[in-house]
């Protein structure tokens, strides 16, 4: 996304929920038409969708403009985007206008109808969303999914990676928000101590349009 410029936003845009994803709402939709920018992008979602049963409810927290979100729904699960961006929400309700879109942060959003309504939530995804978590809040996130899902709930985090292993985690220059990237250890032991083990994680190297390792993690409510 480095290479993505801004454009303003049109006169009478609803006040911002995220400012910089607001601001790039347009222009982020034209440049990522789909779901997956690599391959094991969707082979990753496809493990942890393998894991989940048919008809259970995901949350996809950080859902953007909503591709995700749909191509879970298309796979038999009952699925509800939440993203804290005004105007990725609005081109997702315009463009899947029988999804449940919900305006909301990374933490899980138990107050909200929609969520209640679906009953206990199988899966939670956030796919390069808890890179905009500040490292000190990020404890307190997993514990509002810990306290709201129950044993066997699986999550996968997808997150730019930190491979050295003396470092936790740093910050990165991202083109839209403050973002850090994490040691996947790190991040696994996190994710131990709000009560989700590890199951599996998946490196993707660098390359020409992604300078930093990627790493998919699945971790299950314990």
């Amino acid at each position: 996304m480095s290479a993505l410029t801004p454009d303003p936003p049109p006169p009478g845009t609803p006040p911002a929920g995220q400012p910089g994803y607001d601001a790039l709402a347009e222009l982020y939709d034209r440049t990522f038409p789909g779901p997956w920018q690599r391959p094991l992008d969707r082979h990753a979602v496809d493990a942890f969708a393998d894991g989940l049963p048919r008809g259970g409810t995901i949350l996809d927290l950080g859902c953007g403009t909503g591709h995700v979100t749909v191509e879970l729904a298309f796979r038999g699960f009952h699925t509800i985007g939440v993203d804290p961006s005004a105007r990725m929400l609005q081109i997702a309700r315009k463009r899947y206008p029988r999804r449940t879109w919900i305006a909301g942060d990374a933490r899980y959003p138990a107050a909200e109808a929609a969520v209640r309504e679906a009953g206990p939530v199988s899966g939670i995804l956030a796919r390069f969303s808890l890179i905009h978590v500040p490292p000190e809040e990020l404890p307190a996130v997993l514990e509002s999914w810990a306290a709201h899902t129950e044993p066997g709930c699986h999550v996968l985090l997808s997150f730019q990676a930190l491979l050295e292993p003396e470092l936790d985690v740093e910050e990165f220059p991202h083109v839209v928000a403050p973002a850090w990237r994490w040691n996947p250890s790190s991040l696994a032991r996190a994710l131990d101590e709000a009560g989700f083990g590890e199951r599996w994680r998946v490196i993707v190297c660098p390359d020409d349009e992604h300078p930093y390792p990627e790493c998919h993690l699945c971790a299950v409510r314990a």
